[in-house]
């Protein structure tokens, strides 16, 4: 079936790169360790190997916008680069997936399952790419 495909999920960013993987068939996500980013630049050996231990059939990296649906000049430009050397380094197949509210969420859900003590930066992150990653699946089979 076609809808079994694993795909993986960035929540992009310039200190933190959170990650979580995901399946079509339960359209359900589970964080994964999120990625330390110098000035956007990710250790690109980790993102590697983490493609290896997963084989995504599809990767997914949040798109950030503002409430209007407008790229942001600092970080969207950024996020879009990211995508494309996923795409040119490792020869995935990368969609951007409107990422709005989704850190607003991941804490909230976060909150919700361990209170203060999980809102760490790495998590948050992470909870972020679930949010992305699940939105998106929504988004495939909610219209």
């Amino acid at each position: 079936m076609s809808n079994s495909r694993s795909v993986l999920a960035f929540d992009y960013g310039t200190t933190s790169i959170g990650a979580a993987i995901g399946q079509e068939l339960t359209g359900t996500a589970n964080p994964l360790n999120a990625f330390k980013a110098r000035d956007g630049v990710p250790n690109w050996d980790d993102i590697e190997k983490l493609l290896k231990e997963w084989q995504p059939d599809l990767v997914v990296v949040g798109l950030p916008l503002d409430l209007e649906g407008n790229e942001l000049p600092t970080i969207t430009p950024r996020a879009k680069k990211f995508a494309n050397r996923l795409h040119g380094r490792f020869g995935c197949k990368v969609e951007l997936h409107d990422e709005r509210l989704t850190t607003v969420e991941a804490k909230s859900d976060l909150f919700n399952q361990g209170g203060f003590r999980s809102l760490s930066k790495g998590n948050i992150d992470s909870q972020s790419a679930v949010v992305i990653l699940e939105s998106w699946f929504e988004r495939q089979y909610g219209e």
